[in-house]
Parts: C-alpha cells; sequence; structure tokens
C-alpha cells in the first residue's frame, strides 16, 4: 500500500472514528472527507477499502459487534456523495458531449453536402461565367462590327451627299446655261418670225404669241429647276444673296410668311460650309410648307464666337424627332441628310419640336478667322 492511501486510511478512521463517537450523528464530516477525497483523486473502491479497515480496528472498542457498522453507513454514505455528484455530472456532460458529437457529426454531415453543392455551384457558375464571357466577347465584336458597318455607311453617305452636290451643280449650269439659253433663242426666233408675218396673217401672229408665252412659262420653270439644284446666286454671290432669294420664292409661292435676317460677317464661311448651311435651310422650308401648316417662319442667322448659326423657327403643328428619324419615311431621309451635311464641316444639328410652340431647327458650323492683308 502507497504512502498517499495509508494517509487517507488514517484520516478516514480518525473521521469515521469521531462520527460514531458522537451522540447525534452529523454528516458534513463525511461530506467535507468526501470532497478532499475527490480532489485528490481517491476512488469510491479506495474509499471502500479505507471504510473496512475502519470499522475493523473500531469494533473491538464499540459497544456491540454491529453498532460500528450501523453507526459508519450514513458516514459512507456521506463521503461517497460527492463523488456520486461528480459522476452523475460527468455522465451528464458525457450525455451532452455525445449529443454534441452527434449534432456535431449531423452539422458535419450537412456541410459535407453543402460543400458538395457549393462545387456543383461553382461549376454551374464556372460555365455560366464561360458563357458570359463568350457573350461579351461575341458582343463587342458584334459592337466594333457594327460601329464599321457604321463609319462605311456614314462615309458613304457623305460621298454620295457630295456626288450629288457636284452633279446637282452640274445640272444646274446645264440648264441655265445651255437650256434656258436655247428656249429665250427660239423665243427670238419667234419674235423675229411675228414681225415679218404680214398683218393678214392675224391667226399665224395668235399662233406665234401663243408659242411665246409657252415659251417664258418654259423659261421660267427651267430657271426655277436650277435654283432649286443648285442656286447660282451661292456660289456666285454668297450664302446670304442665296437665302434671301430662297426666302422669297417661297413667300412668293403660297401663304407662308417667312422674314429673314442676318447678321454681318457671316460670309466669312467657305464654300462646303456655305453650301451645307445653305441646304439644311431648304430642306427645312420644305418641310415647313409640306407638313408644318404653319403661317409664318423665321430665320436668321448669327455670328459668335468662332460659330455661325442658323436658326429656322416655325409656328406650325410639332412632331416626334426621335420618331420621325427612326421611320422609313422621305422626311427621315431628309433630317439624316441634314444631320450628315453638318458632321461633314465639322457642325451640329439640333431639332426642338414642342407641342403648341412649333419647330426650332438649328445647325450651326465653326469658321476660321482669315488673317489680315498686310500692305507691302
Amino acid at each position: 500500500m502507497s504512502k498517499k492511501a495509508d494517509q487517507f486510511d488514517e484520516r478516514y478512521f480518525v473521521a469515521l472514528q469521531r462520527h460514531v463517537g458522537r451522540t447525534r450523528g452529523g454528516a458534513s464530516g463525511g461530506r467535507a472527507l468526501g470532497r478532499a477525497a475527490l480532489a485528490e483523486g481517491v476512488d469510491a473502491g479506495s474509499i471502500a477499502r479505507a471504510h473496512s479497515r475502519a470499522l475493523e480496528r473500531l469494533r473491538p472498542k464499540s459497544a456491540g459487534p454491529n453498532a460500528a457498522s450501523r453507526r459508519s453507513e450514513p458516514f459512507l454514505s456521506s463521503v461517497l456523495r460527492p463523488l456520486e455528484a461528480a459522476y452523475q455530472a460527468l455522465r451528464g456532460r458525457a450525455g451532452r458531449e455525445g449529443d454534441l458529437a452527434t449534432s456535431l457529426q449531423r452539422a458535419t454531415g450537412k456541410l459535407a453536402d453543402a460543400e458538395v453543392g457549393l462545387r456543383r455551384e461553382k461549376t454551374r457558375t464556372g460555365r455560366a461565367h464561360a458563357d458570359l464571357a463568350r457573350a461579351v466577347l461575341l458582343q463587342r465584336q458584334l459592337l466594333a462590327r457594327s460601329r464599321v458597318s457604321q463609319e462605311q455607311l456614314r462615309r458613304m453617305t457623305r460621298r454620295v451627299l457630295s456626288v450629288q452636290e457636284e452633279e446637282r451643280k452640274r445640272i444646274s449650269r446645264e440648264l441655265h446655261d445651255e437650256i434656258a439659253q436655247i428656249l429665250t433663242g427660239i423665243n427670238v426666233q419667234l419674235a423675229i418670225l411675228k414681225q415679218a408675218s404680214s398683218a393678214e396673217d392675224r391667226k399665224l401672229r395668235q399662233r406665234i404669241a401663243r408659242a411665246q408665252r409657252f415659251l417664258e412659262k418654259s423659261v421660267t420653270a427651267v430657271h426655277r429647276f436650277a435654283r432649286e439644284l443648285r442656286p447660282a446666286v451661292l456660289d456666285d454671290l454668297g450664302l446670304v444673296p442665296a437665302l434671301r432669294s430662297l426666302v422669297r420664292s417661297i413667300s412668293a409661292a403660297g401663304t407662308l410668311q417667312v422674314c429673314f435676317a442676318a447678321e454681318p460677317g457671316v460670309e466669312v464661311l467657305d464654300g462646303a460650309k456655305r453650301t451645307a448651311l445653305f441646304r439644311v435651310a431648304q430642306e427645312a422650308l420644305t418641310n415647313v410648307t409640306r407638313h408644318a401648316s404653319a403661317q409664318r417662319v423665321a430665320v436668321q442667322l448669327t455670328k459668335r464666337r468662332g460659330r455661325i448659326t442658323l436658326e429656322i423657327r416655325d409656328d406650325g403643328c410639332a412632331f416626334d424627332v426621335e420618331r420621325a428619324l427612326r421611320s422609313s419615311a422621305r422626311s427621315r431621309l431628309g433630317l439624316v441628310g441634314m444631320r450628315e451635311r453638318m458632321e461633314m464641316v465639322g457642325g451640329s444639328l439640333a431639332i426642338v419640336s414642342t407641342s403648341g410652340k412649333g419647330t426650332i431647327v438649328t445647325a450651326t458650323v465653326p469658321y476660321t478667322k482669315r488673317p489680315r492683308a498686310t500692305s507691302a
């Protein structure tokens, strides 16, 4: 037997002897000894052996053979009670730990399932990202192709407008210089023939006069066609006289009242910019005449801070500008042509149409100041 066990047996014997010797039993000494045994790591078997040895030492001194045994049983129970409580607590803790282990196992299972699901979701997400990346790449490629196509279409449109303008200029000059001169020559010959006819040829003279009137109308129509195609005054005199002539012809053709105003110094533009502004004014006034049901139109040319601005303001019916630009009608082509002409010369076009207020077309082009000539 170890020294530690001997010491505990002695302590147990002394405590039991004190307990048995009391007239009134108490369990406080036994519980204190039990707590000490629990703290020292003495197990229930060691306590039982210490109890048996202590009884053997107490029996000769007791009143009877069973007196010590009867009085020692409550003491043993009190000594074992802290150990029993600790054991119950340990069992409860073990049960809770078992439940916790079971919960942990379930949670681990769920976590494993979640991890599998996460891997699957990650795989699906990776595929989705790959699909999205391919879609984005395809969209970029299509957008790049669309931009290239738009740029090609814009260059083609500008080329068509340039060629069209040159062709208009050529046809206009041919109408004005050749056809009109031929018709005028025919009219002169008819006048000579009319004078040479005798007074008796009254019917012939009447027919010649009728033919002269037809020729005069033809000459007027040819001149009008030439002006509409390309007014010679635009190239010969400039933008302001060309716009003033356009305004007079529109005012004389119908009930539309058109007023024109121009600030000094607006004739600083080159030929391409003058042509672009004139075509915008011509298209805008044509649209007003055909579609706006307006009564008054104001055309104004201003010069501000390196820019020339043409403004055409009417009091007619409003229209949806964006819808007109998206439509397939001729009006869309006219609006697109106006915008393209402005972009060709580095300018801009703005159209604002408001119900009850009419439409405002604003075309702006930059200009470069011409250096002053210095005297030698």
